[in-house]
């Protein structure tokens, strides 16, 4: 088996419980399912059974969702289940906030405001990088065509309304563009993966912050139809002939989609590999809370639109709620993220964080406590 089959047969299993999740809406965990494991209660009703299993849950990023569900699968056998639901990073950082799970899933970092509105201060672990490609169904066209900041904001703004506009065919020269309508997709959920492809166009393009707002979860599309979660966005763009929408690239393998070559930071046209992923993660700033963006990395070799994802606990979880067994099943959690995990990302073709992030990142683990103790 090839390493995008794994990864193709991991977003299916994600894309299958999204529709099963679809009603559930940002609600508390303990009505839901994962795709890769199990758990009967929500976070602050967590608990673990004798033998030192115990049942742990999580809520949030679509992206993020095929290395979570894999890794709770991986550990299943050592005594840990884990339910990761899939329902978007705003929805996941409301339900850590409510207390409803254990852990949350968020591709952006949380803001000063969340942390306000949580139950203590909170630990934030970069898990995985992965592309936003700008995926499209245009028949005749291949995987490769080329588009830049400025293009795609136009785009999404409503400017540029066929695939002929002069703005698309003077970057693909030669390229035998049609002259049907673009149906715009974008994602009707609050969403990190929103966030990071909207910091995108506000960076290169000053119309589109006047019009659609600073870059959030949430944002004002000027134009397009919406779609819930990656998986909806994905199988809209599948079966809309025309249509282009931002998919992280787990979701556009899946679908055997096309996507376009986007101008990164030092003027380069590229593809959403796996190595021009894990290359926006070279050279970026990591702030002392790890709280790191890979969007517009100055790395020359790197793809312009990667998303960091984070898994994001109480520092103090036993004081937000969680139960003891509960807290030191997610320490396990992220410890086998950080260590074996890795292999699992590069499997599904995530791009890991690099050694010496994972280094601070293992040093932050260490100091999550329970009730004022070391954790263990």
């Amino acid at each position: 088996m090839t390493l995008s089959t794994r990864r193709i047969s991991a977003v299916a299993l994600v894309v299958a419980a999204s529709v099963g999740l679809a009603a559930c809406g940002s609600s508390s965990s303990s009505s839901s399912s994962g795709s890769g494991s199990s758990s009967s209660g929500s976070g602050t009703s967590s608990s673990g059974s004798s033998g030192g299993s115990a049942s742990i849950s999580g809520a949030g990023s679509t992206l993020a969702a095929p290395i979570y569900q894999q890794w709770g699968s991986n550990l299943k056998g050592q005594g840990l289940t884990v339910n990761y639901n899939p329902v978007g990073s705003g929805a996941g950082i409301a339900q850590l906030q409510a207390g409803t799970v254990d852990f949350a899933g968020s591709d952006p970092p949380e803001k000063p405001a969340e942390i306000t509105a949580g139950k203590g201060t909170v630990a934030m672990f970069p898990t995985a990088f992965g592309g936003i490609t700008v995926s499209y169904n245009l028949a005749g066209v291949r995987s490769g065509l080329k588009l830049d900041g400025k293009t795609i904001a136009d785009i999404y703004l409503g400017k540029i309304k066929t695939w002929s506009h002069p703005e698309i065919k003077a970057l693909n020269p030669g390229v035998k563009l049609p002259s049907s309508s673009i149906t715009v997709v974008h994602r009707s959920d609050a969403s990190g993966t929103t966030k990071g492809f909207a910091t995108f166009l506000s960076d290169y393009n000053p119309a589109w912050t006047a019009a659609a707002g600073k870059p959030d979860k949430t944002v004002k599309w000027p134009t397009g139809t919406g779609a819930q979660g990656n998986s909806g966005v994905a199988a809209a763009v599948k079966q809309t002939s025309g249509a282009i929408g931002y998919v992280e690239q787990a979701y556009a393998l899946q679908n055997n989609f096309t996507y376009a070559a986007v101008k990164n930071s030092t003027g380069s046209y590229v593809l959403p590999t796996l190595a021009a992923t894990s290359a926006a993660a070279v050279g970026i700033k990591v702030p002392a809370n790890l709280a790191i963006s890979t969007i517009n990395s100055p790395n020359a070799t790197a793809y312009p639109i990667v998303s960091q994802t984070f898994l994001i606990v109480y520092k103090d979880m036993c004081k937000a709620g969680v139960t003891q067994s509960a807290a030191s099943g997610v320490k396990k959690f992220i410890a086998y993220g950080l260590g074996a995990g890795q292999a699992v990302e590069k499997q599904l073709s995530y791009g890991p964080p690099p050694s010496g992030l994972i280094a601070r990142e293992q040093t932050q683990l260490n100091s999550l406590t329970c009730n004022g103790s070391p954790l263990s």
